[in-house]
């Protein structure tokens, strides 16, 4: 089959057409092809798939084989193949994926491919039995959490994928050490992602990620929108201003509002190769 490599400032899957032909067993090929040394290399694979009530579909694999709800750097990639290949046309698209249909809106380069997509992420869950959580209440914001020995301060926000935030130095983390204790914590009964993060100035944060079943990445467009969201919910940011979240592959920009987070950042395709399965 062929696929495509594209990162999302260096959140980098593998992408298989499936618009017209399946995989099997995606979740133990994402573990195979995810391999950096003896095969492609990703952070998971990512498969464009048909819809009934959408344009496409975006279905996400991540390196551990696990299956993942949303992705935010993957669907603006996502969006990207579908344009480029012909299965949508326009500056906009629609696409199913675990956690509901999401809206993209393209931004075009001199040739007329996609180079930046604008993502209608969805309102942000707040409530922490709804991330889910072991805590209680509408929303659990400078909460409170042990690890490993250590307390933290934590905010909890899903978009699609639960995420805890702590405004720690991102730099001053041994991510190796503390991203899988926070990822496997009791408090987080179908594990967690977590962002490390730093107000770097205003409107401006600096951020790490640990993604569940992944490990450290380039870059997580859900992680953003949730530091964004967090960010606002601890009176750093201001809700309906572009909040700029700056990872280790590249800017995110992000504008938290009453009824949805928008996210915008660049959808790049790195190559296109074949491999046999």
């Amino acid at each position: 089959m062929k696929f495509y490599k594209m990162h999302g400032i260096g959140n980098d899957y593998i992408y298989f057409d499936c618009m017209k032909e399946q995989l099997q067993n995606p979740g133990e090929l994402a573990k195979k092809l995810s391999d950096r040394h003896f095969y492609i290399g990703g952070d998971g694979i990512i498969l464009l798939c048909p819809s009934d009530i959408a344009d496409c579909k975006m279905r996400m694999f991540n390196a551990d084989g696990s299956e993942g709800r949303m992705c935010g750097n993957g669907i603006r990639c996502v969006g990207k193949l579908a344009r480029d290949l012909g299965y949508v046309t326009g500056d906009t698209c629609t696409v199913e994926t675990l956690s509901g249909i999401k809206t993209l809106r393209f931004y075009f380069d001199k040739n007329g491919k996609v180079a930046e997509v604008k993502v209608d992420m969805g309102q942000a869950v707040l409530s922490g039995k709804d991330i889910p959580s072991s805590f209680e209440g509408s929303s659990v914001v400078n909460a409170p959490l042990n690890v490993d020995g250590t307390t933290y301060s934590v905010t909890l926000v899903s978009m699609g994928n639960p995420h805890c935030v702590v405004f720690a130095d991102p730099d001053g983390i041994d991510l190796e050490k503390t991203g899988v204790k926070f990822e496997n914590h009791p408090a987080f009964p179908e594990r967690i992602n977590t962002e490390f993060v730093k107000v770097s100035g205003k409107n401006r944060l600096k951020m790490r990620v640990w993604e569940r079943g992944s490990g450290e990445t380039m870059a997580c467009g859900t992680g953003a929108c949730a530091s964004a969201v967090a960010a606002v919910l601890n009176g750093y940011c201001n809700k309906n201003e572009e909040i700029t979240v700056s990872l280790r592959g590249g800017d995110l920009k992000i504008v938290y509002t009453d009824k949805t987070v928008y996210m915008t950042g660049a959808a790049t395709l790195a190559f296109i190769g074949d491999i046999v399965i």
